[in-house]
């Protein structure tokens, strides 16, 4: 068995790639199934985000395992494999354990820190467990990557002040208006009309930090404009109104700025809808959606930016080198979860031999208690037999305690190997995965 990583990120692919290979979550089922139906996949989970699309699973053999996502990856985006494999990364192991404790934690996000990721990768444990496409592996790995996330924005100042994409995206806002005044800063945006389209977790951090940017006023539009009524009630402060989403050529046309994130699979935002508008002189379009919101060729339009969240990354650099050295801490941390892990899957390496020595004494056990029986006679009670029964189990037991535990402790593959050969010779075991 062979437990491998394979996927994108915004490190490696641009979105319009990204796009290609998001799957939403009600087809997240569906996916775990085809990945599964493959024979060199044994377990499988999917992380699928705005930055990154990644596959996480537990392979029969590495190559032929490998090729079988890839082939998955393929379906999926429509793409040949030889257009896809330029900007997908592969890590095996020791280093697909490492990758997933990074991202869990924030480290590897574009937003150094991020908290949003961790709720991510909670979600795929979900998933995983809900669509039984996870075995004893790879929930052990996952469960273990939560509670690596969690440990590290509890034992560092990593999650202290972190901006989110949201927030990043507000930013984003700051610095291109302050622009357009020509000024090199940020500005408070309490000048802007402002509109959110979308009633998501993404859309309530924007809220978040348009109040905090000195934003005076937020049109949320919505398919369900419960939902949205529903987020303004957090919001008790902000002056926000709540619209159908059928308003959206309204807004496009009365308001300055307008940040989307939904989860819609085609661009609600094109140029063609905004040329049909009779539009104020400048529109400012902040799309954190995957699949984008809004068409590419929008930004073309006189009067129009739009920006995407690969068009973060200015204001991310801003916020990254002060967050240098916490990272370092946290990668301390991360050596020591991904350490117990790999001690922990070393010590399958003796579960096999383990059983074939448990069967061999299950069987004289339940020799020898025949035996016993028979010579008791018929005058035995049901009880006093299961008394016997019991008896002769919990020595077996006891007999394979300290050993099992011993084979299974952490300690070095060469030293386990000659254990294994030990027992093995010792008790005449039959060879199996293990043969010395």
């Amino acid at each position: 068995m062979h437990i491998a990583v394979v996927g994108l990120s915004h490190r490696t692919a641009p979105v319009e790639l990204r796009e290609r290979l998001s799957i939403p979550e009600q087809t997240m089922e569906a996916s775990l199934q085809q990945l599964r139906a493959d024979d060199q996949v044994l377990e499988a989970s999917i992380l699928s985000t705005c930055n990154r699309l990644e596959i996480y699973a537990l392979l029969r053999h590495p190559e032929l395992g490998i090729k079988a996502v890839g082939s998955f990856l393929s379906q999926v985006s429509g793409l040949a494999l030889e257009e896809l494999t330029p900007h997908l990364f592969t890590f095996h192991h020791e280093e697909a354990v490492s990758h997933l404790l990074r991202v869990a934690a924030g480290l590897d996000s574009l937003v150094l820190g991020e908290g949003q990721i961790l709720s991510q990768v909670k979600k795929m444990v979900r998933l995983g467990q809900e669509y039984r496409s996870v075995g004893p592996i790879l929930n052990r790995l996952l469960n273990q990557a939560v509670s690596t996330g969690k440990r590290v924005r509890t034992e560092t100042n990593l999650g202290t002040g972190a901006v989110s994409i949201s927030s990043a995206a507000v930013e984003l806002a700051q610095l291109k208006v302050g622009q357009a005044r020509g000024l090199d800063e940020l500005v408070t945006l309490e000048q802007e009309q402002v509109a959110v389209v979308g009633a998501g977790r993404m859309a309530r951090l924007l809220l978040q930090h348009l109040q905090s940017k000195g934003c005076r006023g937020v049109v949320i539009l919505n398919r369900t404009v419960a939902r949205a009524e529903a987020l303004a009630a957090d919001f008790p402060s902000l002056p926000v109104q709540c619209r159908p989403l059928d308003d959206l050529d309204h807004c496009l046309s009365t308001c300055s700025l307008v940040f989307t994130s939904t989860g819609a699979e085609e661009p609600i935002i094109t140029a063609d809808r905004l040329h049909g508008l009779n539009r104020r002189l400048s529109l400012m379009l902040i799309d954190i959606g995957v699949p984008r919101n809004i068409s590419a060729d929008a930004g073309a339009l006189s009067g129009v930016e739009s920006f995407d969240v690969d068009d973060l990354q200015e204001v991310v650099a801003r916020n990254q080198e002060n967050r240098r050295e916490i990272a370092a801490e946290a990668e301390g941390l991360l050596a020591e979860e991904s350490q117990l892990f790999l001690e922990w899957w070393d010590g399958l390496e003796a579960v096999p031999l383990v059983n074939r020595l448990r069967n061999q004494l299950e069987d004289i056990r339940e020799q020898e208690l025949q035996k016993a029986l028979s010579r008791m006679g018929p005058d035995l009670s049901a009880r006093e037999r299961k008394v016997v029964e019991a008896l002769s189990k919990g020595i077996i037991n006891k007999i394979l305690h300290t050993p099992v535990t011993r084979l299974r402790a952490p300690q070095p593959r060469q030293q386990r190997h000659l254990a294994m050969k030990v027992m093995q010779d010792l008790f005449e075991l039959d060879e199996g995965p293990f043969d010395g």
